[in-house]
């Protein structure tokens, strides 16, 4: 049994070292090595494995989604300045991601110091 919880971790490991998000560590283990709950065999969920590993992403995903969509919407609205529904939709993810954020820096997920900013944030979903 212990074999196999090392086993786990060493994938789980590698496949973060590839880049992969934690869901998608999730989604691979449970497709393709017949795992459906990382948390059952290892008594610990992914990202707290990645933590321990010091693997873990600098922002949480849904942070880092919500951030990647803006990039997005602000990306399109660079070539379609006349879309006002884009912009709408732009002012909502963007209060969403300060939302998340002010939730984060109260649960110590995210440095105190972190600021959402349009200008720099393509450089944090490159």
């Amino acid at each position: 049994m212990v074999y196999v919880i090392l086993q786990v971790q060493d994938s789980i490991c590698k496949f973060a070292k590839k880049g992969l998000t934690p869901s998608q560590i999730g989604v691979i283990l449970h497709d393709s090595h017949g795992i459906a709950q990382v948390n059952s065999v290892t008594g610990s969920k992914i990202l707290r494995i990645l933590k321990a590993h010091g693997l873990a992403p600098e922002i949480p995903e849904d942070q880092y989604h919500l951030i990647k969509k803006a990039v997005a919407i602000r990306k399109h609205l660079e070539r379609n300045r006349k879309d006002k529904d884009s912009k709408f939709r732009l002012i909502l993810v963007e209060s969403r991601i300060h939302r998340l954020a002010r939730y984060y820096k109260k649960t110590k997920k995210l440095p105190p110091v972190w600021k959402y900013e349009s200008t720099t944030a393509s450089t944090l979903v490159a």
